[in-house]
């Protein structure tokens, strides 16, 4: 089987491409502020260099959140585009078990975090089983304060991992581990392409969307403004 994966939940643009159980290729661009520019092109100079086509793949694997809003809308839309146009099998995993799944080790819980604002953050946690990573704890939007309290209770050893720079001096004085190897902050596309081969493919891919965990700001503020409407959004009220 050979998988296409992909994230854009974040700055950093992770591809790769996997036959089996053997990698064909990867790319990983740190700062990019405009997945809508440079992920076509990255996936398609990737794929040239493999000496594939499109018709080639038989799954495409996207991370379909949480994160940036407009990286999410980005990355599921193209995935959705190429596995409706090609006829090829969809897959969603979280961008957290995506960064996640860089850090390698039995031995401890893994807490990815990414960036919420606010002294917020989306994280989870997982821990590695062998070659397989499992979910502990679901995927979640909350405040480091809180959830850095949540896991006082746990008896193993936690490391966060992703976007830790900004909280770095608060997760260390609450005597937890930051992960120092910063390649292990990325996500890793090509573990999840692997992980995945053997997932349940999407069965409704026009109603496939981003899992954002929190609202958008302007929805916030509409629904604050509308209380007791149930089952509608701002995108569509507007």
């Amino acid at each position: 089987m050979k998988v296409l994966a992909l994230d854009t939940a974040s700055d950093t643009l992770s591809i790769a491409v996997v036959e089996n159980k053997n990698v064909l290729g990867s790319v990983l661009l740190n700062g990019q502020k405009n997945h809508s520019v440079t992920l076509l092109p990255a996936i398609e100079n990737l794929l040239a260099s493999l000496k594939l086509t499109p018709k080639e793949l038989d799954r495409i694997v996207v991370s379909q959140g949480p994160g940036s809003y407009t990286g999410l809308r980005i990355g599921v839309t193209l995935a959705k585009t190429l596995a409706w146009t090609l006829k090829k099998e969809l897959v969603g995993v979280s961008s957290l078990k995506s960064i996640a799944a860089s850090y390698k080790d039995d031995n401890v819980l893994i807490a990815p975090i990414i960036d919420a604002r606010r002294q917020n953050v989306y994280t989870g946690l997982y821990r590695w089983s062998g070659d397989e990573l499992l979910q502990v704890a679901p995927d979640r939007h909350v405040a480091l304060t809180t959830w850095l309290k949540e896991l006082k209770v746990k008896d193993t050893a936690v490391v966060f991992v992703g976007e830790t720079t900004k909280f770095a001096a608060e997760i260390l004085a609450a005597d937890f581990f930051v992960n120092r190897f910063p390649q292990l902050d990325q996500p890793d596309m090509v573990s999840m392409a692997m992980m995945e081969q053997a997932s349940q493919p999407v069965t409704d891919l026009l109603n496939f969307v981003p899992e954002y965990l929190k609202l958008v700001e302007a929805e916030e503020k509409w629904q604050l403004t509308h209380p007791g409407v149930q089952n509608e959004t701002y995108v569509e009220k507007i």
